[in-house]
């Protein structure tokens, strides 16, 4: 007896929202409203989700069923699953030795966290992998666009322009493939991550940065009574994020902020924001911090699925992230 095993389908069926059965103008318009403008977005979407689009869980069910068909989301052999992490890619920071620690770089389809204290360069990175990603994939870029939520007036073009001249490309021809907006509240940050689906497909988005990611929730959401409400809509967030990543082999990056841990004295002593649900969710972890003084910086590899906890020393330019020169080393061993 021969066992059938169900495998993924070369063949797309649908192209557009419209194209789906049970899915007319208005109820795409309604599925737009919502968030939901690609079929990609459809295929990882939860039937809760779609009801608000005044149709049943019936019809909601069966509408993301033909989604998922059409982009082949079904069980699949692990040879097929090793097949297809083949088309997974890596996005250099600009540092040898920080892209090492990461194992080759922040890995698409999942979520890279970087927490730290102020002014310890997140931002910065964040700055530099925009301009990263548009680079040929022979240079560790995706050859794709950046889409960059900004929650704390962080981005500031002069540092495009800056790292676009080091990196030999035209600072015009860079700014026109950043997609910015910056969000005012958790609210508007949550709305524009739902609303990027077809601004990512339009553009062929490559990277996604949230910096950062808990601002507005710290700010908006005080006191132990609103924590569980907090989380819950953090947890929504990311795993909108994920989705996202997933459906267009994105790299997806958050900053974080930190707080601190007054009852810890000889280990670290800060903390990142949002707890055990933006943790699980984040496949990779990383924590910067100051070297005792100067322009470098430390990367510490707290979680990764697959690699070692570890730590790499780069450093901060006006040209962007470098690797730490013999000169730097002596000097900041002295």
């Amino acid at each position: 007896m021969s066992e059938k095993i169900v495998t993924q389908e070369a063949v797309r069926k649908y192209e557009v929202v419209e194209d789906l059965p049970g899915v007319g103008p208005s109820t795409s318009e309604k599925l737009k409203e919502l968030g939901f403008h690609t079929v990609e977005s459809l295929a990882t979407a939860t039937v809760r989700e779609l009801v608000p689009a005044g149709i049943g869980e019936k019809q909601a069910a069966k509408i993301i069923a033909e989604a998922r068909d059409s982009i082949s989301l079904s069980f699949i052999r692990a040879d097929e699953l090793m097949k297809m992490k083949a088309n997974v890619r890596r996005l250099t920071t600009g540092s040898k030795a920080f892209d090492g620690l990461i194992g080759g770089g922040l890995e698409t389809q999942t979520i890279t966290e970087v927490y730290g204290e102020y002014g310890v360069g997140k931002s910065i990175l964040c700055h530099q992998l925009a301009i990263n990603v548009q680079l040929p994939v022979d240079k560790g870029g995706l050859d794709g666009g950046a889409l960059y939520l900004d929650t704390e007036q962080t981005f500031r073009p002069e540092w495009i322009v800056r790292m676009a001249k080091t990196a030999g490309l035209e600072p015009t021809d860079v700014a026109q493939r950043i997609i910015y907006s910056e969000a005012y509240n958790s609210d508007h940050q949550i709305l524009l991550l739902e609303k990027a689906d077809q601004i990512i497909k339009d553009n062929n988005i490559r990277l996604i940065i949230i910096d950062s990611l808990t601002s507005h929730f710290r700010s908006e959401y005080i006191g132990r009574e609103m924590l569980a409400e907090r989380q819950q809509r953090l947890n929504n967030h990311m795993h909108r994020l994920i989705r996202l990543a997933r459906g267009f082999n994105a790299v997806a990056i958050v900053t974080n902020q930190v707080m601190a841990k007054p009852d810890q004295f000889f280990a670290n002593s800060v903390d990142a924001v949002g707890g055990h649900i933006v943790a699980h969710t984040s496949h990779t972890r990383v924590f910067l911090r100051r070297a005792a003084n100067g322009p470098i910086r430390i990367a510490r590899l707290v979680s990764s699925p697959y690699l070692p906890e570890g730590e790499r020393i780069f450093k901060v330019t006006e040209g962007g992230i470098v690797d730490v020169s013999e000169e730097d080393e002596v000097k900041r061993r002295r």
